[in-house]
């Protein structure tokens, strides 16, 4: 990957045809879903990363909500009522350009929105549903297993919720 990469919103007139990460559910949901989630449903909004015109990689968010029991907050104490926070729904790198630090760049740029989020309409953190293959990942970015929040026993592969406090994603800036 020679050439600059730059991270924008996803555009209705992207082919997003040739991209591929190798996982079937996340190229279908890139494919089909994701402009109708930004253009026709506002849902969500897709992130592209995007290099010669070639669409590398992509990070999906909404805006979310978590209860304060849910979150590992330590001291602070926020109202009891549903706290604000972004949701990083998706997330996938090109077959062609894994290992290149294209989701590295993909999470900065989420992480940027969130603290965005934070100044204009409020929010504690970032969410994700890690599938089992990427918790080490989001680890290493500082985000915390959130045990809690799941339903039953995690069953093998299903994904493993996380949390990054602001806190932590406004002093990595």
């Amino acid at each position: 990957m020679g050439s600059e990469l730059e991270v924008r919103p996803l555009l209705e007139s992207d082919d997003r045809g040739s991209f591929s990460c190798g996982q079937a559910d996340l190229d279908r949901f890139f494919h089909h879903f994701a402009g109708q989630n930004q253009f026709k449903h506002h849902l969500s909004v897709t992130y592209v990363a995007v290099a010669e015109e070639v669409i590398l990689g992509f990070a999906t968010v909404t805006a979310g909500a978590v209860l304060r029991e849910d979150l590992p907050l330590g001291a602070k104490r926020p109202p009891n009522y549903p706290l604000p926070v972004l949701r990083l729904a998706r997330i996938g790198v090109d077959l062609r350009a894994q290992k290149a630090g294209v989701g590295k760049a993909l999470l900065r740029h989420v992480l940027l929105l969130a603290l965005k989020q934070r100044d204009s309409a409020g929010c504690v953190g970032l969410v994700t549903d890690a599938k089992p293959e990427a918790v080490g990942f989001y680890e290493r970015h500082g985000f915390i297993a959130l045990e809690d929040v799941r339903e039953g026993t995690l069953l093998q592969g299903e994904p493993v919720p996380m949390f990054l406090p602001i806190d932590i994603v406004a002093a990595t800036e």
